[in-house]
């Protein structure tokens, strides 16, 4: 995610300046063969070119908005898991029945919380594994430039994801019982649910007290299954890809439309259509490739959720609520970004 309030230039162009050279050498070409071969015939009239620039608009704005949406309602998820989280460190530590010692059933209560930031960190690597139609695993030149740019960002933050490497939140007990289940992170939950019910088979908490912390449980199953959805289920391809014709499109047939309109200015200024027409097109595609990068919040890529910066501002909270000495440091950005 970024943090900055504007970006930079520095950043457009990393973005979308790529974009600029083949635009302008479209442009150039199509101006060139109009000024000197003198083929009115090329030419476009502007009004159907405008309807279908108008056409295109809108449908592009569509398919951002709905993009959008995923993002937003990826956010949401993890807010409402962060929600949870304090609630179950804060009850875990507080419930107790009237007959249970103030000091039994500490190290279970301790594991339950630690096993809760382990889960948070394994949902998180799990989301984070590509699916075939996100920008990681395209073919060819795309994928790659995109892969390097999703590389250079765990880079950037290597060493908070090493510090997480070696928290010992799981005994090597229970990570070897994990092995061979396809997902972790529901095994790691359906191993809280176990451990409540001990607490109240102990008589530590009490039948209400186990309904509530159950509910809480239950929650992250819910808020889980609605992430798994987002990255499971892909932006609609047909919305997704006739965006990007249609874009595709209105590029191809621009320089033939704008060169007619200012040759009536006079010969010389044919050549105004090439700078325009470049910042037209630019415009175009630079809001589908928006609403094209904003589709997968869990990709890895610059719009994602920050599920690293979330999960640790998660583990800091619960780990201060149950009073552990050793608490981590926040996520800072690196270069304007969260991860």
């Amino acid at each position: 995610m970024i943090v900055r309030k504007t970006l930079s230039l520095k950043s457009i162009y990393e973005f979308t300046g790529h974009h600029l050279t083949w635009l302008t050498g479209w442009m150039l070409l199509v101006t060139s063969m109009y000024y000197f071969t003198d083929w009115t015939f090329i030419t476009l009239p502007w009004l159907p070119l405008s309807l279908i620039g108008t056409a295109v608009a809108f449908y592009v704005g569509f398919k951002n908005n709905q993009s959008y949406d995923r993002i937003w309602e990826a956010r949401k998820i993890w807010g409402a898991m962060t929600n949870n989280s304090r609630k179950l460190a804060t009850m875990i530590k507080h419930f107790r029945s009237e007959d249970s010692p103030s000091d039994f059933s500490t190290e279970v209560r301790k594991q339950i919380v630690y096993r809760h930031i382990a889960y948070l960190y394994q949902l998180r690597e799990q989301l984070l594994k590509p699916t075939q139609w996100e920008h990681v695993s395209l073919s060819w030149v795309f994928g790659s430039f995109n892969q390097i740019r999703r590389d250079k960002f765990f880079h950037d933050f290597k060493e908070e994801l090493d510090e997480i490497a070696r928290n010992n939140y799981l005994s090597k007990e229970e990570k070897n019982s994990l092995e061979g289940f396809n997902n972790k992170a529901t095994q790691l939950l359906d191993k809280q649910t176990q451990q409540v019910q001990w607490l109240y088979e102990k008589r530590a908490i009490n039948m209400m007290q186990q309904t509530t912390l159950q509910e809480v449980l239950n929650s992250f199953y819910d808020e889980q299954g609605k992430a798994e959805r987002i990255k499971n289920f892909p932006f609609p391809r047909k919305y997704a890809t006739f965006s990007f014709v249609f874009v595709c499109i209105f590029v191809f047939l621009l320089p033939f439309g704008i060169v007619g309109e200012f040759r009536k200015l006079g010969d010389a200024y044919s050549w105004l259509s090439v700078p325009v027409g470049v910042i037209i097109g630019w415009i175009y595609v630079v809001m589908e490739m928006i609403g094209d990068y904003s589709e997968n919040p869990f990709e890895g890529l610059h719009n994602d959720t920050p599920m690293l910066t979330i999960c640790r501002t998660i583990e800091i909270d619960m780990l201060q609520i149950i009073g552990d000495p050793n608490i981590p440091k926040p996520i800072q950005p690196k270069n304007h970004v969260l991860l």
